[in-house]
């Protein structure tokens, strides 16, 4: 396959994965095997393309939180959102000061997504009884940003799965709602790690392909803002068990190849 096409198919695959419960990093690691590895840069672009979609769906939502203080309800929510970042912040700051990298070999991608989709399952299970509550409480703020900082350590969590699934289990069981604080944590939480990245790569983009880099950030922007769209319609009617039997499937295919020695 010619470069621009192995370009596209990343910006799709992060696109689709970046917002879906089933892990960007360990997609993008695992497809990279064949599609050729890329540079700190892409994959920053890719995911500042991500970010850009889910702003864009968000933004009436967002300029009513930053603009609306005379409304107690939004001053609350906005607390809570801050609250999670900063726990996810700190929690970030200990990872990458105790020097914590993610693994890039499929294993543990392969390991995580097949637990994962287990313990979706389970939580699925867990609150099928409840009835549905869309309060933000302080204890869904805490979860949140405490198990968003997974999806650093360990590839194949997925930030999103790890924060939608916190929240629904300490209370917040009305999904579309837990889905909606989940990412809009996300949205400042990506945007640091994007600019962090950024400021570990400067001066070392001398060789980057600036093409490649526009397509990955258009295609992964496009594709994301669909997958997004789609998923909140999603959640209003349905549960996540789709998410979990896919991660299960895929899990088991990996660690298949893993012990064939198909794959590392």
């Amino acid at each position: 396959m010619s470069d621009t096409l192995n370009t596209v198919l990343l910006g799709i695959i992060e696109g689709i994965t970046e917002f879906l419960p089933i892990s960007s990093t360990g997609h993008l690691l695992v497809a990279e095997r064949w599609l050729g590895e890329r540079s700190e840069l892409f994959n920053v672009a890719i995911q500042a393309g991500a970010i850009l979609a889910i702003v864009l769906i968000y933004w009436r939502r967002i300029v009513n939180l930053l603009t609306r203080f005379d409304d107690p309800q939004n001053r609350d929510y906005l607390a809570k959102l801050i609250v999670a970042f900063l726990i996810t912040s700190v929690l970030g700051l200990i990872a990458t000061r105790l020097g914590w990298k993610l693994p890039e070999t499929v294993l543990p991608v392969a390991l995580a997504f097949l637990i994962g989709g287990i313990l979706i399952l389970l939580i699925e299970h867990h609150v099928a009884g409840r009835p549905p509550s869309s309060v933000v409480t302080w204890k869904v703020a805490f979860f949140v940003g405490t198990c968003q900082i997974l999806a650093a350590i360990f590839p194949g969590t997925s930030r999103s799965a790890a924060t939608i699934f916190a929240a629904m289990l300490v209370g917040l069981t009305f999904r579309p709602a837990a889905t909606e604080f989940a990412f809009l944590v996300g949205i400042p939480t990506m945007f640091a790690a994007t600019g962090y990245e950024l400021l570990k790569i400067r001066g070392h983009s001398q060789n980057e392909d600036w093409n490649a880099l526009a397509i990955g950030f258009v295609v992964s922007g496009v594709v994301a803002f669909i997958a997004v769209k789609w998923l909140l319609r999603y959640v209003q009617s349905h549960r996540f068990t789709l998410f979990a039997w896919y991660r299960i499937v895929l899990g088991t295919v990996l660690l298949g190849a893993v012990m064939t020695g198909a794959m590392r």
